[in-house]
């Protein structure tokens, strides 16, 4: 078998002794090594094919790790991995313990800051900058943010910020979906091609470092030169300076982000460039795997799938569908219901709302704040905005909705999705920090189903039965275990099992059915149990807590933060009527660190396993 470079590749270093031919031959490695670990442990596929040239570019330019490069988002850092002395490592990628499928600090020294969430490269990276500075240490600093994160507002708060400043900083636009600058034909390519050349940049520096010593007329002179050589650019060559220009960055490009000859004299360039630079790279998402270049958005975020058809190797109905097709059901009859969404139609299941109602949908892009105030003045107009999104995501949201939705009492839906521990995605994406942060908020509704049907009576409710700000919260992927026999009764919370039992476990959301798992192990060991289940889990029925007052032993299941939980809000209540038995909350008190939802349910003590054993335990002891 012939060796392959890539075999020979411990280091970035390794890289700088390859001739151009060689590198494009290692891209197609990597691209193989890629599409075979995705194949098998899901992950994000278009992303990561499409800056293959642009990562084997950067390493092979710049020093790192001395150098700093900040991947916005995160999730294209695959070949970043396997060039940083982890590519034996790659089949662990988004496995329990094994490789993050995001940069961690923790993981290697090539990380430069950990990243999952959209927008926040710049912000880093500028960070990055003013520190080597203040420590007098000489480093070039990189941010790689996509265009799609420029929708972000704390990006553009960062190039502000940045643009003013004379820090050495590099900023890479990954533009792969949308154009950024109109200047795309021959002439600007050639005006870019001299631009970026060593001679025209040590000139252009001379001139003006020599015309700044000259007495009185020097500065003046030189400031002149600019305006002219402006002047020139536009009205001979049409080429008006850009937004990033303006904001004070040195701009080149579009660049082909497959070229790597041109990606590395880009690069040069910008190394010998005086403050921050902008690279504008053109991007293909899914290059040189036909079923992810014909449709990105499918193969953005995967499961295992097979790579001669491109199927997914296992799919069923989900939460996320059942949501989607309800609120469609409800807009035919409603007007006045209109979908949000930040970039995430797809993956949220409002695809199909998107194509029949138009009109009513609207997608902000990555800016969950901006959605969730843009849903509030809808809400203001008399309209009934539906936000669907992560709950990850949400997180950034918090001011929007307390200050712009709930302190004035405006009617928005929140439509969670991936509620509660998501999995591989690790601890950046883990949904479990929502319920304690909207648990601060007064006036906030939320209810939480544990079943499809339970997700549409809930929805229906949120929409027409519930004023403020709503939350229904739902896991990803389908529904559980369903006891039989049990049925959705529509009040704020259901009591099942032996009612007479000494023992209540109460939980919400999908931890209903391990806790019906429980029960029914429990009593195979003779130990009789009943479940409360709340539906709305805040505000809290009081008359849960009266319920669960006539048990000797209470056991609270959350899939969500300890404190500031429903749980803790729940024992308190409890105790406040004079509750005198024993009441154990279990719940998750640290991040969740990637692994299967299953393992990490049991890492945690959340599965029904760990309910039995736990229940047991005691019950020995007594």
């Amino acid at each position: 078998m012939e060796e392959k470079i890539l075999d020979n590749i411990a280091s970035p270093k390794d890289l700088k002794s390859l001739s151009v031919e060689e590198l494009y031959s290692l891209s197609d490695e990597i691209r193989e090594k890629i599409v075979a670990t995705v194949s098998d442990n899901g992950g994000h596929l278009a992303s990561n094919l499409g800056v293959v040239e642009l990562t084997i570019a950067l390493h092979s330019i710049f020093n790192t790790p001395e150098d700093k490069i900040v991947w916005d988002v995160g999730h294209q850092s695959y070949a970043h991995k396997i060039l940083t002395g982890r590519c034996d490592r790659i089949g662990t990628i988004r496995r329990e313990g094994g490789l993050s499928g995001f940069p961690k600090r923790l993981e290697s020294e090539y990380d430069a800051f950990d990243t999952g969430h959209s927008s926040t490269s710049v912000s880093a990276a500028y960070g990055l900058s003013c520190a080597a500075e203040l420590c007098s240490e000489k480093r070039y600093v990189i941010a790689v943010i996509g265009d799609g994160a420029l929708t972000g507002g704390l990006a553009l708060e960062a190039i502000n910020s940045a643009g003013r400043s004379k820090q050495n900083l590099i900023v890479i636009l990954n533009d792969n979906k949308m154009s950024i600058s109109k200047n795309v034909g021959s002439m600007a390519r050639y005006l870019t091609k001299i631009r970026m050349g060593p001679f025209y940049l040590d000139t252009k520096s001379k001139v003006h470092k020599r015309l700044d010593r000259i007495p009185v007329i020097g500065k003046p002179t030189s400031r002149f030169v600019s305006r002219l050589k402006n002047w020139i650019r536009l009205n001979f060559f049409g080429h008006q300076k850009n937004m990033f220009e303006q904001l004070g960055f040195k701009y080149y490009g579009p660049l082909d982000g497959h070229d790597i000859s041109q990606l590395r004299t880009a690069m040069k360039a910008a190394k010998r460039s005086k403050g921050p630079v902008m690279l504008h790279v053109r991007t293909v998402k899914g290059k040189g795997y036909e079923f992810a270049e014909k449709d990105p958005k499918i193969y953005h975020g995967i499961s295992a799938f097979d790579i001669e058809t491109g199927e997914a190797k296992s799919s069923s109905k989900g939460f996320s569908d059942v949501f989607g097709a309800f609120l469609c059901k409800c807009a035919a009859t409603d007007k006045k219901i209109v979908a949000i969404t930040a970039a995430m139609a797809m993956g949220t299941g409002l695809s199909e709302f998107s194509k029949k109602y138009k009109n009513r949908f609207f997608d902000v892009g990555i800016a969950e704040e901006h959605a969730v105030t843009f849903a509030a003045g809808l809400a203001a107009g008399n309209i009934v905005p539906v936000f669907a999104v992560y709950s990850t995501f949400l997180q950034r949201s918090y001011d929007q909705i307390l200050h712009d939705a709930a302190l004035q009492h405006l009617h928005i839906v929140l439509a969670i999705d991936r509620a509660g521990i998501v999995g591989e995605d690790g601890e950046t994406h883990q949904g479990i920090f929502d319920v304690a942060f909207l648990n601060t908020i007064p006036s906030v509704t939320i209810y939480s189903p544990a079943t499809f049907e339970e997700l549409e009576s809930m929805m229906y409710d949120a929409i027409y039965r519930t004023s403020d700000v709503v939350a229904v919260r739902y896991p990803r992927g389908s529904q559980l275990y369903i006891p039989e026999g049990y049925k959705y009764s529509g009040e704020t919370y259901t009591l099942t099992g032996n009612k007479k039992a000494d023992i209540l476990i109460i939980t919400y959301g999908r931890l209903f059915s391990f806790a019906s798992l429980a029960a029914e192990e429990l009593r195979r060991n003779n130990i009789e149990v009943c479940i409360l289940k709340l539906n709305r889990i805040k505000p809290i029925d009081p008359r849960s807590v009266t319920e669960a007052k006539s048990f000797s032993r209470c056991y609270f299941f959350e899939e969500g933060m300890r404190i500031g939980g429903i749980g803790e809000g729940f024992g308190l209540e409890l105790y406040q009527q004079g509750y005198k038995g024993k009441f154990d909350l279990i719940a998750i008190d640290n991040y969740v660190t990637q692994a299967k939802v299953d393992s990490a349910l049991r890492k945690t003590g959340l599965d029904d396993y760990s309910m039995v054993q736990r229940i047991m335990e005691d019950y020995k002891q007594e």
